[in-house]
Order: structure tokens, then sequence, then C-alpha cells
């Protein structure tokens, strides 16, 4: 999996407001720095991942810069620790809220409701940092996450409301916020069927503790379906590499005729070769950050004619050469002050 790099830079958009380059954080995720001027730019996962965890832990500050004061290491695991012992969801996102807010002056999660709908809407204080699109999309993602979790694992949203206009990256938001989008809205929410959160909190403190030391993967990452087709054919396709079977014969795997399963990746929006190409290119910028693979060998893995064709391709789909890539990968993404400590976040 990779990340486009507007998230990237909507993760730095609190210490770069505050007049610091980020060069550190960076280089501790193996980033390179070009690639912020890349607008179709991705990093890996991994990356994304190392990035939190150097400004959270270098700056001491689980909301990586983004309110007006620091939020210390583990604030949030305090958070989480709130909601755990709740009877039902809804609950559990009460305590949440009110926990949070102790915490910090700048938002306060406030429920909402609509017919049928039940939320949560973020209300920012004063002179806060409304401004910053980032902080809206965290907070909507990590309080979705923890009632997902609390619900054992899945917990659909209804709709996701924010605040400011489409983002140029808007497409890339199908994987984070998985549900209908509306921009411009009042205020940034997130809303659920009513019934869902009257469901049973499924989760004690012996999970609580595994849940809190893996907390920065879970709620920041985009989380693939499991049952939906495109992830099927994506799966299929990544078991069979370097073969690269194509539209037919995936067909054939999953027990369909071609037209039915273009039909059924058109309707989750997407396409085979979409499908395709975004796996080669995940894949590709994977194996040029953690391995000395010559472009050549490469270019043969993914399934491409020559080196050339791979470098046009990779240009098409990240608007930079291999070459950054490669040069971040060899530059590490070791966290800045080693492993992270059990019970922060």
């Amino acid at each position: 999996m990779t990340i486009s790099i507007a998230f990237v830079l909507g993760m730095l958009q609190g210490v770069r407001e505050r007049g610091e380059d980020g060069a550190d954080y960076l280089r501790d995720a193996g980033i390179a720095p070009e690639l912020l001027e890349q607008p179709a730019g991705r990093v890996t996962a991994e990356q994304y991942v190392a990035l939190f965890r150097s400004l959270t832990e270098r700056r001491n500050d689980d909301m990586l810069g983004l309110l007006s004061r620091p939020l210390r290491r583990g604030s949030i695991a305090l958070v989480f620790r709130a909601a755990t012992s709740a009877g039902t969801l809804e609950m559990a996102m009460r305590r949440a809220a009110h926990t949070f807010g102790l915490l910090q002056d700048d938002i306060a999660l406030e429920p909402v409701h609509d017919g049928a709908l039940s939320g949560w809407a973020l209300r920012f204080s004063q002179g806060s940092r409304e401004q910053l699109r980032f902080l809206h999309e965290v907070l909507l993602r990590v309080f979705w996450r923890l009632l997902a979790w609390l619900a054992g694992g899945r917990l659909p949203v209804a709709r996701f409301d924010f605040a400011f206009p489409v983002p140029e990256h808007a497409s890339s938001y199908s994987l984070v916020f998985p549900a209908q989008l509306l921009f411009e809205q009042p205020r940034s929410a997130i809303w659920f069927d009513a019934e869902l959160l009257q469901q049973p909190v499924r989760r004690d403190e012996q999970a609580l503790k595994e849940f809190i030391a893996n907390a920065q993967t879970y709620v920041i990452l985009p989380r693939r379906g499991l049952d939906d087709m495109g992830s099927r054919i994506r799966s299929y396709l990544q078991r069979m590499q370097p073969a690269w079977p194509g539209l037919a014969a995936c067909a054939e795997a999953v027990h369909m005729s071609t037209a039915t399963l273009q039909r059924r990746l058109a309707q989750e929006g997407t396409s085979f070769q979409s499908l395709k190409d975004d796996l080669r290119r995940d894949l590709a910028i994977s194996r040029l950050n953690t391995s000395a693979v010559s472009v050549a060998a490469l270019a043969s893995e993914l399934g491409f004619a020559d080196s050339a064709a791979f470098q046009r391709a990779f240009k098409n789909w990240t608007g930079s050469a291999p070459g950054p890539y490669r040069r971040a990968g060899q530059g590490g993404g070791t966290s800045a002050n080693g492993p992270q400590a059990p019970g922060q976040v």
C-alpha cells in the first residue's frame, strides 16, 4: 500500500505553520524532500507511519503540532482507555469526547443527530486551529477507527462531513474515508446509523493494551475492504505475480465472465487496468525503498517490456522518476528516538 503525498503534506501542516521545514522528520521516515513538490508523489505505508512516529516522538506531541499547545505522548491512549470501560459505543464516544476535551482547549467533540443518523461534530474554539485541514481529517479518522475497534473491528460510517472545500486530492479519500463525503459543510462530522451506536463495547483491558501498542498503524492507515471485488482482484494479482494474469484469467479465478467482472469493478469506481497499475505502482515504490534491485530487473518483475517503459509508467503514476524513491530508501526510515514505548500513541 502507498499513500498520497497530499497526506504527508497534511501531516506536516502543524510544524510547517510554526516555521519548521520538516526535514528531520522526513529524514527519519526515509522520505525524499523533493517528493513533496510532486502532486502525484506517493510514499509507502511504512514511511507514513514512520513520519507520524517521528513527529510524535521528537515533539512529545500526540497531535503532531496541529494544536495550539502540545498534547503530550500518551494522551490519546488515555482517551482510548476512557472509552473502553463504557457499556455501549455511544457511551464510549461520549467518554472519549469528554476526556479529549479535558486534555486540550482547541476542539470539542459534540453529539449530533439527523433523523436515523447520529454522530459527532468538531467544534473549534475561537482563534484555534480550524484552518488546518489535516486536523479535521485525522480526528475524524482516529475516532471512527476507535469506535470500529471497540465494536469488534467493523463499524460502517454513513457519511463524513468536512468543513472545507473539495481538496485537490479528494480522489485519495475513498480508502481513508469509505462512505458518502460532503464538503463545505458547517462543521466536520462523522455519522453512523444511530442503532449501531447502541452495540456493546466488545473489548477488554488486555485487548486495549494490544491496540494501543499498534494504534498508530491502525488508526491512520487506510484499511482495504476484504470482500469487495476490487480487493479480491488485487489480492489475486499479488499472489500470481510475476505472471501478471490478464482480465480473462482474473475473471475465471473469481468465477465470472469478463463482462460481469468489468461491471462489478465499475460499480466500485475502479477498473481492472487501474487495479493492476495501482498494485504495480505500490510494489515498485516498496521495492525501490527496501532493496537494491536494478530498474531493469524491477521492470521485468512488474511485467514491463523494458526499463524505459517502466520508467515512463512510474513517472506517470507518481510525477517523479524512480531515483528520489531509491535515494529516500537508502536514507533509512529509523525512528527518531528508537522503538516506540508501549502504551504511547
